[in-house]
């Protein structure tokens, strides 16, 4: 219009000719095309910051070519670009159905702790009895969530949730200055010391246990694994309890000193692993770690052969 508003003769030729003065989409209609293609080929509406429409690809309408529409979203979200004044509700309607994500930070939490919780349950449906009562979660730093698997929902495949735990750690990521997203995975069993702190402590503390009740002496039984409390389970083979139909009773009654976080762990294998392979001593608290297990009475040089009659030593 600029080239022709001073010219009046020139404005009335152009109205002969039926030229339209409005832009034949606005910019928002644009930017709504654009999302519908992108969600298309994602299954979202999460458009990195500096994605821009491809020149020339004719997946995308050739209206959309060139649109940043990476910025246009985050300016949607950070300063309501598009969705002020009478359209507003349509245009905020319009998102939603899209699945138009407002709060990035929430989102991202929310997929960690789905994935994070579904870890927990099928962790819990492989192990039941004993090991369904052991809360504490140690996702391996390597995990990826499988993609295909018939075990996880589709928008979780090839999440990397060990990766993320270790970050949660690390960078508190999702959870700094924020006390209910940290008791939200508390209640999970997410443990913010790490794996591999969480295992030496575990060990230790069913350790130090075990040596009280046998006068500060540590010798364990390679097999022996933390009792829990009588249950009803329906791993019978792996429980070893009394059968009862399709059920059995499992645990011990001598589960009373040790807690509920420690049901289950293998006890005698670990400190077999402490002995023969320096498990949980490869690191810089080792000096402080063996003195720990000094203190308990440990045995760090059994006696080798069988036992007569409680088995094998760790």
């Amino acid at each position: 219009q600029k080239h022709v508003k001073q010219n009046p003769d020139r404005v009335a030729d152009l109205h002969r000719l039926g030229f339209i003065w409005e832009r034949l989409q606005t910019d928002w209609n644009l930017v709504l095309e654009a999302l519908v293609t992108y969600s298309s080929f994602h299954d979202d509406v999460m458009v990195p910051i500096g994605f821009v429409v491809p020149h020339g690809d004719t997946a995308w309408p050739k209206a959309t070519w060139g649109i940043n529409l990476g910025r246009a979203v985050y300016q949607i979200r950070a300063r309501n670009d598009f969705i002020r004044g009478s359209n507003a509700s349509s245009r905020r309607a319009q998102l939603d159905r899209l699945g138009f994500v407002w709060d990035v930070s929430e989102y991202r939490f929310q997929k960690f702790y789905d994935a994070l919780r579904h870890f927990s349950n099928l962790e819990r449906m492989k192990a039941p009895g004993i090991s369904d009562l052991y809360k504490a979660l140690r996702v391996p730093s390597t995990f990826v969530v499988p993609s295909g698997s018939s075990e996880w929902p589709e928008h979780l495949w090839d999440y990397p949730l060990g990766a993320k735990c270790q970050a949660v750690r690390s960078k508190e990521l999702y959870i700094k200055n924020n006390p209910e997203r940290q008791a939200a995975l508390m209640e999970l069993g997410f443990q913010r010391s790490g794996n591999a702190t969480l295992g030496w402590l575990a060990v230790v503390h069913a350790a130090a246990i075990y040596s009280k009740m046998h006068n500060r002496h540590l010798d364990v039984p390679l097999k022996f694994v933390v009792p829990a409390p009588p249950h009803v389970s329906r791993d019978c083979k792996q429980s070893g309890g009394d059968y009862e139909g399709d059920t059995c009773i499992a645990g011990s009654d001598e589960a009373w000193p040790y807690p509920e976080q420690l049901w289950g762990l293998p006890l005698g294998q670990r400190l077999k692993d402490v002995r023969v392979k320096g498990a949980y001593l490869k690191c810089s608290a080792a000096d402080s770690r063996k003195a720990q297990l000094d203190a308990l009475g440990f045995n760090w040089s059994p006696k080798r052969g069988r036992r007569k009659a409680s088995g094998t030593k760790a």
